[in-house]
């Protein structure tokens, strides 16, 4: 049977860690189900960059936000190809002189 990953908040952790100091690392693990790793690992991380340091490293980006992004970046590149094929047609325009029709 897998086991379900638990997420702790950073409040969660900062409560946790305080508790720990006040009774105990062994019994704070074993009352959370708690790696000490994890709980030594949280407590440095709190005593060094205090309760900043407990929120998670990763940013996370609306999903909204990231389509318009997206949107952005197709459109900017849409634009570009016509502004090449814009410069390129005024490139040939400029080196082939139109030639007038001959009378016959």
């Amino acid at each position: 049977m897998k086991k379900e990953r638990r997420v702790f908040s950073p409040e969660d952790r900062l409560a946790i860690v305080q508790e720990g100091q006040r009774e105990g690392t062994t019994a704070v693990c074993r009352k959370y189900n708690l790696a000490p790793s994890l709980y030594a690992r949280w407590k440095s991380k709190y005593l060094s960059k205090g309760v900043e340091g407990l929120k998670p490293a990763y940013h996370r980006i609306d999903p909204e936000v990231r389509a318009l992004e997206e949107e952005n970046e197709r459109l900017k590149r849409i634009i570009a190809k016509q502004a090449l094929e814009i410069e390129v047609k005024s490139e040939l325009l400029k080196k082939s002189p139109i030639q007038p029709k001959s009378r016959r």
